[in-house]
């Protein structure tokens, strides 16, 4: 009896359950019938603004045609009465002068006549119809003012719905990554002269394949393009790749999403690692300044650029791009920093372990001493840029006397140049270190485009 009635009880909760599920679905049912009735109503409505629309267009071409032919048939009309008084009046005297003339042939006085005669003469001469021209000045036909719309009509006729709109495809060989910008090309299967607008979905991520089901990034939009191509600008290449989708919109509707693309992006920008700076170095974003208990002396880097991106070999530790601020006397402060003592050092946010790259930094005029160059991760807390084996710099001195140096495993190379607007640091991962060089990675200043023979941001010996 007891599993009878738990049977009975399962029964009864599907049934429940099945009787709820019809319900809702029931309930869904009808609110598509009332969706289906109010969109139809708008779909009508729509189709008849777009045919008063184009009966409006036709009204004020028809209007605007039977305008011309009214004023063509005033202008013919008004030329031919002109012509048509002018005759009448040229005819009423002929046929005065001629009324004149048979009254003189009939005359039987010499002298009456021989009058007469020479002032019929002077007469005829001067009569206005000698001097009227008998071809009509403006035509009677109006065939010009006809029109034919059988090419308009059958065009009418091949009127349909709006199709959706055919996927776009993303021309990878034609767009192009460079600097902090990304330009998208792609085309339709066939021509539309329909299509409204594009609409371009983008979103940065570190996986070269397929977007995944799940990303860090979220899907960022573009809506209203126009052409068949769209350059984003202002970008901040902080992931390896961003991928891209388009699709295609007419004014009903729009079509699929484009298979997506990922675009690598050879450059990254990197901010500053506040978390390894000295303590007395102030650091915003991408600028490095003393506190406000002390003097001020600031950095900031520009650009890094990757250029390639490869597996990491043995022989190349990962590195750090790294700035060294001038030297000052400690203060206390709550907490260890990563550099301590004398090494007043920050490290950038980012661990560079392949692959070519470039960045630039630009300093304070009024700098007393600064450094910038890259540190292995085995980069003691105590160690300085340039003075241990496992970092290289560019050491600028601004004290008494101005001095450029590259220094390494606290070696220094005295650079033979002015002193630049800004520094430039070429980090290549592709080229073995050579042992008669001072420095194990390349470091390359930047001196503008006058003083280079590249341009300075290029990675190539100035």
């Amino acid at each position: 009896m007891d599993e009878q009635r738990e049977s009975l009880r399962k029964i009864i909760t599907t049934l429940a359950l099945k009787n709820e599920e019809i319900q809702n679905f029931i309930c869904c049912l009808k609110q598509n019938l009332q969706n289906l009735e109010a969109n139809a109503n708008r779909v009508q409505g729509d189709l008849d603004l777009e045919f008063s629309s184009l009966h409006a267009v036709l009204d004020e071409l028809k209007e605007g045609m039977v305008t011309r032919i009214k004023q063509e048939r005033a202008s013919r009309t008004y030329e031919l009465q002109n012509q048509l008084s002018a005759c009448t009046k040229a005819l009423e005297s002929s046929e005065e002068l001629l009324e004149l003339a048979n009254q003189t042939l009939c005359s039987s006085e010499n002298d009456s006549f021989t009058q007469a005669a020479k002032g019929i003469k002077d007469s005829v001469t001067m009569a206005p119809a000698f001097r009227l021209s008998l071809k009509a000045k403006a035509s009677d036909s109006m065939n010009h003012m006809m029109v034919d719309f059988t090419q308009e009509r059958n065009m009418l006729r091949a009127i349909a719905f709006l199709p959706v709109p055919a996927t776009p495809e993303i021309q990878v060989a034609e767009c192009q990554v460079f600097d902090n910008t990304v330009t998208v090309v792609w085309t339709l299967p066939e021509p539309d002269s329909k299509i409204d607008h594009y609409i371009l979905e983008h979103r940065r991520t570190n996986h070269e394949g397929p977007p995944r089901a799940r990303e860090e990034y979220p899907w960022m939009v573009v809506e209203g393009i126009k052409e068949n191509e769209y350059t984003l600008t202002g970008l901040r290449f902080e992931t390896r790749y961003m991928t891209f989708r388009v699709k295609a919109c007419n004014k009903a509707v729009a079509g699929e999403f484009s298979e997506p693309v990922t675009l690598e992006t050879h450059a990254f920008v990197f901010k500053l690692d506040a978390g390894s700076a000295h303590q007395n170095l102030k650091i915003e974003d991408l600028t490095v300044e003393w506190d406000s208990s002390g003097g001020k002396s600031g950095t900031t880097v520009q650009d890094i650029r990757k250029d390639k991106n490869r597996t990491n070999s043995p022989m190349h530790s990962p590195a750090r791009p790294a700035v060294m601020s001038p030297k000052r006397a400690p203060t206390a402060r709550v907490g260890r920093d990563r550099f301590t003592a004398e090494s007043y050092t920050v490290l950038g946010d980012t661990m560079i372990d392949a692959g070519q790259h470039y960045w630039e930094v630009r300093f304070d005029k009024e700098s007393k001493a600064f450094a910038v160059g890259i540190a292995l991760r085995s980069l003691g807390r105590f160690d300085q840029l340039g003075k241990s084996n496992a970092s290289w710099c560019i050491h600028l001195n601004n004290w008494l006397q101005q001095s450029l140096t590259a220094k390494h495993n606290n070696k220094a190379r005295t650079l033979d140049c002015p002193i630049p607007d800004r520094i430039g640091i070429h980090c290549n991962y592709e080229e073995e270190p050579s042992s008669s060089s001072l420095l194990y990675q390349r470091l390359w200043c930047g001196m503008g485009v006058s003083q280079c023979r590249r341009d300075s941001r290029c990675p190539a010996s100035c």
